[in-house]
This record gives C-alpha cells, structure tokens and sequence, in this order.
C-alpha cells in the first residue's frame, strides 16, 4: 500500500490549537505552538524562537528537533526520520487492516507505552483528536513521577478539562 502525507499527519483547527495542548502544558510550558499533528497521535510545535519539538504521546516524551522551521522541512526529506516520527509501517498496517480515520481523528493508543501497550495495530484505534491528546496529557502527567514499575490502580481521566 503506498502511505502519502495525507496518511502521516491530520488536519487541525489551528485557531482550536490550544485545545491540543492544554493538558500538556505542563511538559511543553504556554510558549509553544502546534504546526502539524501525525495520524498517530503525536504533535510538532514550534517556539517564538522557531525552534520545533516533537511531543510524542506514547511515551510522554517532548524533544527538540530542529533549530529553525527550515531544518524541520529538511529533515521530513529523510526517509529514516519520517519513519521514526511518522511510524511508517505501523500506518501501513492499521490501513491494511481497514482503520481508517475520519476528519478530526487521529489513532490513538488503547493502552499507551508509558503503561504498557506496544506498537502494534491492535493497541490503536480511531480516536478524536481533542479526546486523544487530553486523555494522553493527563495520564502522562499523573505518572511522570512514580518509579518504573509502578502498579497503577486506576488513572482519573477528566474530559474537556481546563
């Protein structure tokens, strides 16, 4: 199956932006702003500086990826790259499977990494873009200090929260 960048990444409100990020601010900080969103769920933002961050929602992770908005575009020509942020392989096989998103949706995790789940087609599925990063930001935030292996009971999850 041939995977286009229509496949990799999601339209989004960018007057609604804010809204992606608002349960994570308390990782990314208030100076960063959404410039593209991958149909797996992650999020490129950029600060007044231009320097652009990946925030991956699996592992709950934000990391500096290029100096300027220039060196991002550069570096979405290298195949290998793409394939680390993008997760290639993974989209070709949830389209192979027949998950296939809707305007507003990215894939999200059933079980994300920082709790256990993997990278495979069956631990996603269809999820609303707003839904997906909130229910991310919060779990990630309400695990980020407890040690590696960590029973977790129960995670509170607040939609629409502010």
């Amino acid at each position: 199956m041939t995977i286009t960048w229509d496949d990799l990444t999601v339209k989004f409100d960018e007057n609604a932006s804010n809204k992606l990020i608002r349960d994570w601010t308390w990782l990314t900080g208030t100076d960063k702003t959404p410039i593209m969103v991958s149909s797996i769920g992650d999020l490129f933002l950029k600060d007044k500086t231009d320097r652009v961050f990946w925030l991956n929602t699996g592992n709950g992770t934000l990391t500096a990826v290029a100096d300027a908005i220039e060196m991002f575009r550069e570096k979405l020509q290298d195949q290998d790259v793409v394939n680390d942020w993008f997760l290639v392989d993974l989209i070709d096989a949830l389209k192979t499977e027949g998950k296939r998103l809707k305007p507003g949706q990215v894939y999200s995790y059933r079980k994300l990494i920082v709790l256990g789940g993997d990278y495979t087609p069956d631990n996603f599925e269809p999820t609303d873009i707003e839904v997906h990063f909130s229910f991310a930001g919060q779990i990630h935030q309400q695990v980020k200090d407890l040690p590696p292996g960590t029973k977790i009971d129960l995670i509170k999850f607040i939609p629409g929260k502010d």
